[in-house]
This record gives C-alpha cells, structure tokens and sequence, in this order.
C-alpha cells in the first residue's frame, strides 16, 4: 500500500514570509521518504474548519508547480480541484504543463466545489448543487477530448470549445490519471465509474468504505466497466505518527477493500517536513508490507 501526505493547514511558524520554505522542506522530505502522493487543497479562503478565510491559502496550481521544481519522484495534484474554479479547457491546458514540467507526476483530483462562500466573496459563480454535477460531467469529457488525439471542437450544455488543443501533451499515457473526490453515491460514484482512474473516498470507517465500494462496483457493472481498474484511495483516518498501531490496523482492513493508497496529513502545529521523514522512518516501511 501507498502512503500519501495532504498538506491542507498552512498557518506555519514564521508567518506568510517562511510558507515558501516550509513547504519546500515538506515537499522534499515527502519525497525522499517514499511519499507516494503530495497533495493540497483547491480553495481561494481556508475552510472554516481550519480557521476561515482570514488564515493562510495558497492557490494550488501555482504551488503545485512550485513544489514540481523541488522534487523528483512524489505525484503532485489538487485534492480536489472545484469544477467551478477554472474553465475545463483551462484546466487541462494547466494539469498538462503541470505535468510535463514534472516529469510526467501529475494527477488531476476533480469535484463537485461545495465552498461557496469563497465564490461569492471573490465573485466568482456558485451555480446551484444539479448544475455543477452537469459542468462536472461536461469537464470530465471536454478533459477527455484535449488529452486524445481529436482536437476539433467540443460542445456540450454549459461549455464550448471550437479547438481542443492541448500541446504539448502530457508526458503519461494515456493521460494523467483523473481522481474524482467524493462518496455520493448516485452522482459522484457513477461518474468515477464511467470517467475516473481513482476514487477519492472518506476513511471513515472500513465498514462504510467497503459500502462505497460495493455501489462503485455496482456502476462499474451498469457501465460495463472493469471495477479493477478504478484505483482505490482514501483520505484521513488516524493520525499514522500519535497512533501508528490503530492506523496500521485500519490500513490492513482497506487494503482487504482493494485499497492502495492512504492519505493522511500532519495535525494542527506540526513541522510538516519533520511529520514527511517520520513518516518515510516508521510508517512508509510498514505500508509496504500490507496488501
């Protein structure tokens, strides 16, 4: 099993001027410990669980490309890119040169968006819950489009594009994979489904998450869709370096879900480059080992 390291708290010691190098510590701590997946958030204002918009936010992309510089072999992506943040022709262009700078790491995360606040605060449209499912789907095929070999026009609903070109092309192939965060079970799970190489679903418990995973099966068999081929992943759980024992316990029962990726992110106040190397010390090693 992988490990991955979400870093979404960025109030860090030394104020606005000491993010840069904090993050840089993270990233290349994260990747020399065997990190498999180093992601942040896709927010203009902090969540109001981590204190609301008047703490730090970064936007993702421009850090994301950043953080490209500094490593060498970690997957960088957003977790998750609101659908509403960016045109879907944009976004692909962005997720593409993110790649090929990297090297071929990236890894386009995609939602729904649910933030409205932040919309509003910086005007930017909050269409109601039906319509962004719609621009969601339409994203998800207009990505399609501008990462295969047809780049003539797309037309759908909400968005048109008279050239889908996308040069140069990501360095993965077929594509950068496409993860979809999210655990509804009517819309978003039918959209990994037919669209996704990966789920990005709540650890909450391995009771529900084998629940999500029997309805993600069940799409997958209503798509004609081999459900092997959608990646298991899951974010949150306990906390790996306080309680190594429960979280490598709930590790095991993931994996027995056909699990390989557990994302996890350092507590409120923690060094995140000394929380990345105990991470590569005590619980990268013990990752390998289940599964």
């Amino acid at each position: 099993m992988d490990l991955g390291l979400h870093l979404a708290a960025l109030d860090v010691d030394g104020g606005d001027a000491a993010l840069a190098p904090t993050l840089r510590d993270a990233a290349r701590a994260a990747d020399e410990a065997g990190v498999a997946w180093l992601s942040l958030m896709d927010h203009w204002f902090q969540m109001e669980q981590l204190g609301g918009p008047h703490r730090a936010m970064l936007e993702g992309y421009t850090t994301l490309g950043y953080l490209a510089a500094l490593t060498e072999r970690v997957r960088l992506g957003l977790v998750v890119t609101g659908v509403t943040y960016r045109h879907p022709g944009l976004l692909a262009k962005t997720v593409t040169t993110l790649d090929v700078l990297s090297g071929g790491r990236a890894f386009l995360g995609l939602g729904a968006a649910w933030y409205e606040r932040e919309h509003r605060g910086l005007g930017v449209p909050f269409p109601p819950l039906a319509e962004r499912f719609e621009r969601l789907e339409e994203t998800l095929q207009v990505i399609d489009q501008m990462w295969s070999d047809d780049d003539g026009p797309w037309h759908g609903r909400h968005y048109a594009l008279e050239e889908t070109i996308c040069l140069p092309r990501p360095l993965q192939s077929p594509r950068p994979p496409v993860v979809i965060g999210g655990s509804g079970e009517r819309k978003t799970l039918r959209l990994v489904a037919t669209y996704a190489d990966a789920c990005n679903l709540f650890a909450t418990t391995p009771e529900q998450v084998a629940h999500k995973i029997a309805v993600l099966d069940r799409h997958c068999a209503d798509v004609g869709r081999d459900p092997t081929e959608v990646r298991r992943t899951v974010i949150g759980g306990p906390d790996p370096v306080s309680d190594p024992a429960d979280f490598l316990r709930q590790a095991q029962a993931y994996a027995d879900l056909g699990v390989t990726l557990v994302v996890v992110s350092p507590p409120p106040g923690a060094d995140p480059a000394a929380y990345a190397a105990t991470l590569g010390e005590q619980v990268v090693p013990a990752l390998a080992e289940i599964g």
